[in-house]
């Protein structure tokens, strides 16, 4: 596929030697005099590379160029300028707008092909590491994309640390028998369109989704707002499924949701091979044995979540009783939440 060259020169002449240098490479080449008709035509176009004059009236060469680094399309596209000197100044100018380099007038044949495709190929590979970051931010959690990143500019992982979380463990009732009588590509798309239901409310609500588990979620919520999100992002999973039930989705049998919070440990689990980022702890057992605790279409919630937010009329916390949590000495106290 030819690639697309944007050449702006208010030098009418300057333009067509460009134009003659470039098109026999068989490159697309289109011109501009000015900066404001090369922003124009960068806005409706999808342009590869970028020549710039500098001395342009009106918008010069460095005010085009931050003009279009400041559209996502060219964040990273080459733009190379031209100039008939290239003092320190000049320099500083040029790399500090988003330059990336720079060919002294009269320009040879030879230096602008060789500067162009060198540019051009440097701007494929990180086209490429940008596409490979948006397709990870689809596979990963923001935490672990944000743990990836970091790691990617100081080489090291970070150590693993105790925090406040609130974790929240969704369970779709049923599942096991329902997986059985229905047929393979149903239950895929129908497991998928819940679960993408599930995370759409959960980043709404400001937590992030740490794993899946077949056909339920493990959240987690931090912040000093954690457990009145996890809650009211419970509720309203709950409300969807509802939804869910009366409008052709009847195969959703229910939810069960448990809701704990405390302090747990989060960091990076596995070996160099394979690592996850995740949360483990007792806060995080307990709240995976409350979600089994609930009934289909029900919240089931620890004490200290209830004492935390009782006071929010958005919430009603009952049916107070105590359970018997396998691996927990003694009885756990727990509530169902609902709505008011």
């Amino acid at each position: 596929m030819a690639r697309t060259i944007l050449v702006v020169d208010d030098d009418a002449s300057a333009r067509s030697v460009l134009q003659g240098i470039l098109e026999p490479e068989g490159y697309d080449v289109i011109l501009a005099e000015s900066g404001e008709h090369a922003v124009a035509l960068a806005s409706t176009l999808q342009i590869d590379a970028f020549l710039l004059d500098i001395e342009m009236p009106r918008m010069d060469g460095f005010d085009l160029c931050r003009a279009l680094r400041s559209m996502e399309s060219y964040r990273v596209a080459p733009i190379i300028f031209l100039t008939g000197h290239a003092g320190d100044n000049f320099l500083e100018q040029a790399f500090g707008c988003g330059g990336d380099d720079f060919l002294l007038k009269p320009c040879t044949a030879t230096g602008v092909r060789s500067r162009l495709r060198n540019h051009l190929q440097r701007g494929e590979h990180l086209q490429r590491l940008e596409r490979m970051r948006g397709v990870l931010k689809q596979y990963l959690s923001k935490r672990t994309l944000q743990v990836v990143e970091d790691a990617s500019v100081t080489g090291t992982l970070p150590p693993p640390r105790e925090q406040d979380l609130a974790i929240c463990f969704t369970d779709m009732r049923g599942f096991t028998a329902f997986s059985e009588e229905t047929e393979p590509a149903r239950l895929f798309a129908l497991i998928s369109e819940t679960l993408a239901e599930q995370i759409h409310l959960i980043h709404e609500c400001g937590g992030y989704v740490d794993k899946f588990g077949g056909d339920g979620v493990m959240a987690i919520f931090d912040g000093p707002q954690m457990i009145l999100e996890s809650c009211l992002c419970a509720l309203q999973i709950l409300d969807i499924a509802r939804v869910n039930s009366t409008s052709g989705m009847e195969e959703i049998r229910g939810f069960g949701i448990g809701i704990h919070a405390g302090r747990a440990i989060i960091g990076n689990i596995g070996s160099p091979e394979h690592l996850d980022y995740s949360a483990i702890g007792s806060t995080v057992n307990l709240a995976a044995r409350l979600c089994g605790q609930a009934e289909a279409m029900s919240i089931a919630v620890s004490k200290t979540v209830r004492d935390a937010v009782a006071h929010d009329n958005r919430l009603k916390f009952h049916s107070e009783r105590p359970v018997s949590i396998r691996g927990i000495k003694g009885p756990v106290t727990i509530y169902s939440l609902s709505h008011p």
